[in-house]
């Protein structure tokens, strides 16, 4: 069998959402949506279902799969529902679910729910993508309330530039969103992944840790917390062909690369149809048989090259780590101008093996 994998780390995975819930000193929210950022959304849920306080997806297929794979812990719905008859699943299911817009305020005061729900109602405080405007946010939280249909409200918002250490709009947003809740007596959550890590300040009885659970940080520079987390997925593959090439050899579509000087070149089972970033450049980190080595050429469908030249015990048959323990997502993400989250998300055909170490 082709040779391409991942090797999902579990043990790791609960290393990091116990970091998160200790860091934060919170309930934490498990994020598994898009299939756990690539990593197999049934998998991690049943790794953390017995310490997570929950988990949380972008949408009712996603939680239905959960459901289905005997997750009962609570679920919350990240986009919430789309149409209003989504709501008898919701209550079927018992999941939670983001409230963002007054229509869906007035789909469930319509609604013939039975079950109280819990609602967590969304503010836009600054990113203006979805949530409630301030102005709105006091009356639509009172008219959830008063309908009996509610039996509790988490109030929530989403920052937008978290990541971004040296930025104040955080706690701009967070100013926001304290004058828009002024007066509710109810839960909050504000800390997503980058707002757990860099921003202690920030107030949040639950925290929503997303691609730090993966392993990945969310910040372009070195922080200290984000040091501590295990990266959860090793994608590697093996070298399938070696070819010894003298200076001056174009290598791969387009001639992209050409050799400089005498080079072993390594062949390896690993392309853009696996998730591999295409626009990855000569120069990206790779690591064989636990050596670092480099990318060399364009990225094709299936394959890709990589230099074996200063590494004279590789070859056929060799490990290659694509990222992982010792070439982080980070750092491949970084070279291909892209973001760890994408990287795990563009993940496909590359089976998934799950272990404990």
């Amino acid at each position: 069998m082709r040779p391409a994998r991942a090797l999902i780390d579990l043990q790791a995975l609960r290393h990091n959402y116990r970091l998160a819930r200790e860091v934060a000193g919170a309930k934490a929210l498990a994020v598994v949506k898009a299939d756990a950022y690539g990593h197999g959304a049934v998998r991690c849920a049943q790794a953390l279902e017995g310490e997570a306080d929950g988990f949380a997806v972008a949408c009712i297929e996603e939680a239905l799969q959960l459901r289905e794979a005997g997750i009962r812990a609570p679920i919350l719905l990240l986009e919430g529902f789309f149409e209003a008859d989504e709501l008898a699943l919701i209550e079927q299911h018992e999941l939670w679910c983001v409230v963002h817009a007054l229509w869906q305020v007035e789909a469930i005061e319509r609604s013939a729910v039975r079950k109280p729900l819990t609602v967590w109602l969304k503010l836009d405080s600054g990113m203006h993508r979805v949530g409630l405007h301030p102005a709105e946010y006091q009356a639509a939280y009172r008219r959830l309330l008063a309908c009996g249909r509610v039996a509790k409200i988490v109030l929530m918002s989403h920052f937008a530039r978290a990541d971004e250490l040296d930025c104040s709009r955080s706690e701009e947003q967070l100013a926001v969103f304290e004058q828009a809740r002024q007066g509710l007596a109810a839960e909050i959550s504000l800390r997503n992944s980058p707002a757990v890590l860099g921003w202690p300040g920030i107030p949040s009885d639950w925290v929503r840790p997303g691609i730090m659970l993966y392993g990945a940080t969310p910040f372009e520079q070195e922080q200290a917390l984000a040091a501590r987390l295990q990266p959860v997925m090793t994608l590697e593959s093996k070298v399938i062909s070696v070819r010894e090439l003298p200076a001056g050899e174009p290598v791969g579509y387009g001639a992209r690369f050409v050799t400089e000087r005498p080079t072993r070149v390594g062949v390896v089972a690993m392309g853009y149809a696996d998730g591999y970033p295409r626009h990855a450049p000569s120069g990206t980190p790779v690591a064989i048989d636990g050596q670092l080595s480099r990318l060399i050429g364009r990225v094709s469908m299936d394959m890709l090259c990589v230099d074996l030249s200063d590494l004279p015990q590789t070859g056929l048959g060799s490990r290659v780590e694509l990222w992982g323990k010792q070439v982080l997502a980070s750092d491949v993400a970084v070279c291909a101008g892209t973001i760890p989250y994408q990287i795990f998300c563009n993940l496909r055909r590359v089976p998934l093996l799950y272990c404990e170490a």
